[in-house]
């Protein structure tokens, strides 16, 4: 006989996703998308975090609501929880410490994990939304001890009015053209970056157009949550003979 153990409404999902308060699209491979995932989701949006108090203001008083958005999303039985901005590494420490279960605040987690990764001689090089605003406290949330090649988006028209201005409408070309762009400079100005994490987790549509341009490995909140949830949900394996 199994005995199973319950206790709250809803099971099956092992990723909840705090998200910002906006309007603007999010098209699959957005972490705010559910078909980005091919496991399932639970999102809960923190009202009033909308991009500019995050992202440009680094409002400390965001710290509290998302911490009970968090312990929410783990007590309705979410294993990890991730977040649809970047920019809330900020944050990393005190949510981590809010809950009993792994928090990924940011694919900037990666950067010392794939810096392990590559050659004395390559770094890992950073494409984020605002590099005018990405800062020491943000690097220091990410456990980033050493100086990386950084570029963002500040003078990308169309992504900042669709995006960064949380308006509703997004030509998605405009964007990709945008953000390889930016990408191909990014490798010409610096070439001793031998791999790439996006910062913005609105980014990941555009990784395989990137990759293709610069022909470099590019990290995302994608590729981190693939990666915990991997360890999270394991089948075992299964012994075959020859």
């Amino acid at each position: 006989m199994t005995i199973v153990n319950g206790g709250r409404t809803n099971y099956g999902q092992p990723i909840g996703i705090l998200m910002l308060d906006t309007v603007f699209p999010r098209i699959p491979g957005d972490v705010g998308n559910a078909f980005t995932f091919d496991f399932p989701v639970r999102y809960l949006k923190v009202e009033g975090a909308n991009p500019k108090r995050v992202v440009q203001e680094a409002d400390p008083s965001l710290l509290e609501p998302f911490i009970a958005a968090a312990r929410q999303l783990e007590a309705e039985g979410c294993q990890a929880i991730s977040t649809s901005c970047g920019f809330l590494v900020m944050f990393q420490k005190e949510l981590a410490d809010a809950v009993s279960i792994p928090v990924l605040t940011s694919s900037l987690l990666q950067v010392p994990f794939v810096g392990r990764f590559l050659g004395n001689k390559k770094k890992v090089g950073i494409i984020t939304a605002r590099a005018c605003n990405l800062t020491e406290k943000h690097f220091r949330g990410a456990g980033i001890e050493e100086a990386v090649p950084v570029a963002g988006m500040e003078d990308c028209p169309t992504f900042n009015t669709s995006i960064s201005n949380n308006q509703p409408t997004m030509d998605v070309a405009a964007v990709e053209a945008e953000i390889v762009g930016v990408a191909r400079k990014f490798v010409q100005d610096h070439p001793e970056v031998g791999a790439i994490v996006f910062e913005c987790t609105n980014m990941p549509p555009y990784a395989a157009a990137v990759q293709q341009a610069v022909g470099l490995p590019v990290y995302d909140i994608t590729t981190l949550i693939r990666y915990t949830v991997g360890a999270q949900l394991r089948s075992p394996f299964v012994s075959k003979t020859m």
